[in-house]
């Protein structure tokens, strides 16, 4: 064995939002303390162009190892994300296994990183004797809810949306059922089962790493770190994509980025779904005629369509056609100057530090939140799915950094609220207000982040722990 730097194994989940902010913990973990890493990726089908180019521009720190395929052909069509991860966990384990044994063998392996729904991975840790720490990429409002869900299996008899009070989960806002995280929604589902499995599995970890800071939510972190006591949890975010994930320059984010550098500062609302969210056609419709109505500046990432789903090309299902052909007709041309529309893809973290953006239109994806935050780029909270309710919450009731549009109740968001909402955070009182919130919690981000910030100390007190050296207190 390597006597040299030490060196931790990371088994992320499926999807781009896992993948990058498990990747810029790593490249941190590396500047900062010299600990290189090894991710172990689970494979059910060939990864995607974003997956390769992205994995492909690694730092020489961080090496990457695809899993032999597994089969899925014996689940239904509809089968649940959560369900597909979990089992392409499971599925791939005595992979894993080899691929653990053989990097131990090699190198001084400090610890066993795995996603949030990667638990059953602590089998090889614990016949490795490796330790075992979970990565949760999410909110601590999310992680806290993990913490009490098995007491809230016992304690709630009916389905979680049906409790006619507000939910309280420790630290956190009172929630109401409805606005739980998907998987939970349907306790008969096996998606909660998986969910309520991996909750009930933390405590074996040694350590949860959380992709979050504590100027950003004291109250729920303050109520993990206090109440759960063991396994230690390390807030060490806000840990988000710098620059493009594309190294190459395709056309259209050169086109939004230019046409950016010709707006008024502060004039122009982003709006995007994130690498996994879609909308209905009827949805697209109001949304174009939405914004539109405002007259606001606007950049929109546009996808097709799909109206049975609002998290399509999770899985990177891509659809050939053209996006722009789902527009209202002569919505290009009345709109023309004013706004700006991109198929599929635009460079999002340079967006969102491009001094002409004043606000972001989002789904709520905790990535696409916390590179707001570190911009101070005030949010329209519409959320799809996964956690993304709960973070919509958090957003508009807890934090007050994001206006949050009523939708109707035939789940369609109109295009008059839409206008409404634009304005009145574009220009607005509750626009000056929220923006004034944002730029203190850039400058809370920035600080966190800092040479003596709370986030770095407690990235050097793991770090610490993974050279051998472990601290005794990890309160900052």
């Amino acid at each position: 064995m390597e006597a040299a730097q030490p060196h931790i194994a990371i088994l992320p989940t499926p999807g781009m939002g896992h993948l990058i902010p498990l990747v810029q913990f790593a490249k941190n973990l590396h500047q900062h303390h010299g600990i290189s890493a090894t991710f172990i990726i689970p494979n059910n089908g060939p990864l995607s162009k974003a997956q390769s180019t992205f994995l492909s521009a690694l730092p020489a720190s961080i090496d990457y190892l695809l899993l032999p395929d597994v089969n899925f052909d014996d689940l239904a069509a509809d089968v649940k994300i959560e369900t597909r991860i979990s089992l392409a966990v499971t599925r791939s384990l005595p992979s894993i296994y080899d691929a653990v044994k053989s990097l131990q063998e090699r190198k001084k392996l400090s610890a066993f990183v795995v996603d949030l729904f990667g638990t059953d991975a602590f089998e090889v840790a614990k016949t490795l004797n490796i330790p075992p720490y979970v990565f949760f990429p999410s909110t601590a409002m999310a992680l806290s809810l993990f913490f009490y869900l098995p007491k809230l299996d016992e304690k709630v008899s009916c389905e979680y949306r049906d409790v006619p009070e507000k939910l309280q989960i420790p630290g956190c806002i009172p929630i109401h059922g409805k606005d739980l995280l998907d998987p939970v929604q349907d306790r008969k589902n096996d998606a909660y089962k998986w969910v309520l499995h991996h909750a009930k599995r933390y405590r074996m970890a040694q350590g949860i790493i959380l992709n979050s800071f504590k100027e950003l939510e004291p109250g729920p972190i303050e109520a993990l770190q206090k109440e759960n006591g063991e396994p230690a949890v390390y807030p060490v975010g806000p840990l988000i994509q710098m620059g493009s994930s594309k190294p190459e320059v395709d056309r259209e984010p050169c086109v939004s980025l230019k046409w950016l550098d010709d707006q008024p500062s502060g004039s122009v609302l982003f709006v995007s779904f994130g690498s996994g969210g879609t909308l209905s056609h009827e949805q697209i419709t109001e949304l174009a005629l939405g914004l539109e109505m405002s007259e606001q500046r606007f950049l929109w990432v546009v996808r097709c369509p799909n109206n049975k789903t609002s998290n399509a090309t999770y899985f990177n299902i891509q659809n050939s056609d053209d996006p722009l052909a789902y527009l209202p007709q002569g919505f290009l041309d009345r709109t023309q100057g004013r706004g700006l529309v991109v198929p599929s893809w635009a460079p999002q973290a340079q967006i969102l530090a491009h001094e002409s953006i004043g606000a972001f239109l989002t789904h709520c994806g905790w990535n696409s939140i916390l590179e707001s935050v570190v911009n101070g780029v005030p949010m329209i909270a519409w959320p799809l799915y996964a956690e993304q309710r709960m973070n919509a919450v958090m957003l508009h009731e807890d934090i007050k950094v994001a206006v949050r549009p009523k939708f109707g109740e035939n789940g369609l968001l109109g295009r008059v609220e839409i206008t409404n909402v634009v304005k009145s955070l574009m220009e607005g009182e509750e626009g000056k207000r929220i923006r004034n919130r944002m730029r203190d919690l850039k400058a809370a981000a920035a600080k966190a982040l800092g040479e003596n910030g709370s986030s770095t100390k407690l990235l050097g007190e793991l770090a610490a722990k993974w050279k051998g050296n472990t601290p005794t207190n990890r309160s900052v």
